[in-house]
């Protein structure tokens, strides 16, 4: 009988993503095919603390109140979780490398999606799915990602960056610079942040200035935009250095715009999956998303959110998400699922590709 890869699944985190990705941690568990796969469960609680004893996906989930867990954990599938060692006798780098073969990050936002966890990895050389540690850092940081978006020759829409500190000690001078260059009306966003967390549209000075207020809460970097009339496309990508991307889909909220609420916890939010696309907007969608994937040397996985504008058609690149949420609801597996690709096997394949790059990255001489 062959052996079981034993996936070490990440999840929980210090950031205001803690309940997303707890269900997205959720939804890979139940999908881990039993039959080849052993999962490990190693949870992070919100200050911080590594949980790898017992069952650390639902000692998380009881501890925590929100819509997204209504469901418990699978009580059959979290049962497999590592019992033999406990946190107080395993450090956490002994923890991964004693009893993982591969690690499933599902730690969204900061200290998860940003690099940092991904660093920790390859301190510890292990394989994990998704994007390295550069691509993880610039496509969690919206105004690097934009420059290199901007550097690849992809549209995107016109924005400034605004520091926490100017807008704290000169809060006039910041307002009139986004009125005069960005105008109104437009989106305040932290620059390092995701699940549209911290995120307000501005249509005049006292909003603006609530925006900027909300948003430097989350991060010392504000991302303004400009607002566009615009449909919401999204499109996943999959794949390492030859990536392919699935068909898009398009969302459309009930709320004025698609904020963590809409995403989580609105049943009337609409996700059309496949978009309603003509042939030429999808293939320039895939394009694009392949694009964007490759201009941040991603791997793996990414989702790759556009806006069509309603009043000429341009598609613009909005950002791309390294880790995209894998709940019941989540675009991500949603898109491939319409593709051809179930979520199981779309499991299976992202931990395929990130042993694939491991192994390649093993190739690389190491100079003595």
């Amino acid at each position: 009988m062959t052996q079981k890869i034993r996936v070490g699944l990440i999840f929980g985190g210090k950031s205001g993503e803690h309940e997303v990705s707890l269900a997205s941690a959720q939804s890979v568990l139940r999908a881990l095919d039993a039959e080849k796969y052993e999962p490990v469960l190693i949870g992070v609680t919100k200050q911080g603390e590594w949980l790898t004893g017992g069952n650390p996906l639902k000692q998380l989930v009881n501890a925590t109140q929100s819509p997204l867990l209504q469901a418990a954990a699978d009580a059959n599938g979290a049962s497999r979780a590592m019992v033999s060692h406990s946190a107080t006798e395993m450090t956490t780098t002994e923890t991964l490398n004693k009893n993982v073969d591969v690690v499933f990050p599902l730690i969204h936002g900061p200290n998860g999606e940003d690099g940092t966890l991904q660093g920790l990895l390859e301190l510890a050389a292990l394989p994990y799915v998704g994007a390295g540690v550069a691509a993880s850092a610039v496509g969690m940081d919206k105004q690097l990602m934009k420059a290199l978006f901007r550097n690849a020759g992809l549209p995107v829409a016109e924005y400034l960056v605004a520091l926490r500190r100017r807008w704290e000690h000169d809060p006039e001078e910041t307002i009139h610079e986004i009125e005069t260059t960005i105008q109104y009306p437009c989106f305040v966003k932290p620059a390092n942040l995701g699940s549209s967390v911290g995120i307000s549209r501005a249509r005049n000075w006292d909003e603006l200035t609530q925006a900027l207020s909300n948003a430097a809460q989350y991060d010392r970097k504000i991302i303004i935009e400009r607002a566009v009339d615009a449909r919401e496309i999204e499109c996943s990508v999959l794949g390492n250095d030859a990536p392919i991307a699935s068909l898009p889909g398009e969302v459309i909220p009930e709320r004025e715009f698609y904020d963590y609420d809409a995403k989580y916890a609105d049943a009337h939010t609409r996700l059309i999956v496949p978009a309603e696309l003509s042939g030429e907007q999808t293939r320039a969608v895939q394009e694009l998303a392949v694009r964007a994937f490759q201009a941040i040397d991603c791997c793996g996985m990414a989702r790759v959110d556009f806006f069509i504008d309603r009043r000429d058609g341009k598609i613009l690149v909005n950002e791309i998400n390294t880790l995209p949420g894998f709940t019941a609801v989540s675009m991500y597996p949603k898109m491939w699922q319409a593709s051809g690709l179930a979520y199981p096997q779309l499991i299976d394949r992202l931990i395929q590709l990130a042993l694939e790059r491991h192994a390649d990255k093993k190739r690389n001489k190491v100079v003595s």
